[in-house]
């Protein structure tokens, strides 16, 4: 299949990527600087513009765009970034795809869209949540599932916090585990929905080739858990102690408006869809995946 993918430079499209020429998919890459390498096309989606033929025999394409949530302060102007940087490159790309007839639009999305679930399990059909990064969600949504009034099949992955032993966030957190700094956040009641790499580049090969999966789509392994249970489970794995504690105060004095909506917000999220149709995940629960992992 020959694949074209925006944003492969972030820890999810380098993977995804490399998984797919793994599996002998033809991938190319849609980049913003000068086009250089055989696989590379040039765009620019604040002025609409497209390199010629990047879309030549196309069957699917990957959006994974959008500017870092955190470690910045939301302030007026950093949320103008986060709405650009996700928003107009998927308005881009959806309307290219409907124009060039491609059958598959995979577009990057987030469980943010929930917003604070508490501990209420949240599937696909779960509506929109309030806050900025609901907001933000469902505007990015709107924008990639504009394609299927051209009877495009869109999918919108709700990703959780994805783990890697070589980066985001389990390093950040192994790091200061090691140091003996380990704690949870606030009450440590917030769920956590996690999902390893590996799971989401096989995921995303899964919903290449399954013609039945459309819309959102929780990308998230079946068993979240709360943050508490998180901090225990990587500081038995790495075998230090977890005795600190953040107080939800300090987050919001640290990070503002983001410590609310992702430090603090709980969402219990569960991959329906991918389960109804027959994904087997290769770590399902916490404990295994650390183990492989780390």
């Amino acid at each position: 299949m020959r694949i074209l993918v925006a944003g492969s430079s972030g820890l999810i499209g380098t993977a995804v990527v490399g998984g797919l020429r793994e599996a002998g998919h033809d991938v190319h890459r849609l980049v913003r600087r000068d086009a250089h390498a055989p696989d590379e096309y040039q765009w620019d989606p604040p002025a609409g513009q497209l390199e010629p033929g990047a879309f030549d025999g196309v069957q699917a394409v990957l959006n994974f765009c959008g500017a870092p949530l955190l470690p910045r302060r939301w302030s007026g102007e950093r949320k103008q970034v986060l709405v650009d940087s996700r928003v107009e490159p998927t308005e881009v790309l959806a309307s290219a795809v409907a124009r060039h007839g491609v059958p598959l639009l995979v577009n990057a999305s987030a469980v943010g869209y929930y917003g604070d679930g508490g501990a209420g399990e949240l599937d696909e059909s779960v509506a929109h949540g309030t806050g900025f990064l609901a907001r933000l969600c469902q505007e990015w949504e709107q924008a990639a599932r504009a394609a299927e009034r051209d009877a495009v099949r869109v999918v919108c992955l709700r990703t959780g916090l994805v783990l890697d032993a070589d980066g985001g966030l389990l390093t950040v957190m192994r790091r200061l585990f090691m140091l003996g700094l380990g704690g949870k956040l606030g009450s440590g009641k917030q769920y956590m929905p996690w999902i390893t790499l590996p799971d989401v580049t096989a995921a995303v090969r899964f919903i290449l080739t399954n013609v039945g999966v459309h819309g959102p789509v929780n990308l998230t392994a079946p068993h979240p858990v709360t943050n508490e249970t998180f901090t225990r489970a990587l500081g038995r794995k790495l075998r230090r102690p977890t005795p600190w504690w953040m107080p939800a105060a300090g987050l919001r004095l640290l990070l503002g408006q983001a410590a609310q909506e992702m430090a603090l917000a709980s969402q219990r999220a569960l991959p329906g869809t991918l389960t109804e149709h027959g994904y087997r995940f290769e770590h399902p629960d916490l404990d295994r995946a650390l183990a492989a992992l780390l």
